[in-house]
């Protein structure tokens, strides 16, 4: 597999929007790509990848993936504690941020 390293694309004005009506507070994956911007770009893993071969996908997507179900399973794991510790108020507190 090759990789032709391409920049990153803005989100979709229509997607925007569609996530500003879902969380109209905001998450912490809407906070994070508007205070950081992209994370991570082709050209940050070009170097793995031969010249030759069939595309393959962005494995900027992969990482992406894999560094936002670490966020989630953090979030669990301490609003798990917290309830466990007898916090449900703060643990509902905690969802909301």
């Amino acid at each position: 597999m090759s990789l032709k390293p391409r920049l990153s694309q803005p989100v979709p004005a229509e997607t925007a929007r569609v996530a500003r009506a879902a969380f109209p507070q905001r998450n912490v994956y809407l906070k994070l790509r508007s205070q950081r911007g992209p994370i991570f770009s082709d050209a940050d893993f070009a170097a793995l990848f031969p010249q030759e071969g069939q595309p393959a996908y962005a494995p900027w997507r992969l990482a992406l993936v894999t560094v936002l179900v670490q966020l989630a399973r953090r979030r669990n794991r301490v609003m798990s504690e917290t309830i466990n510790r007898g916090g449900f108020s703060k643990a509902r507190a905690y969802c909301r941020n």
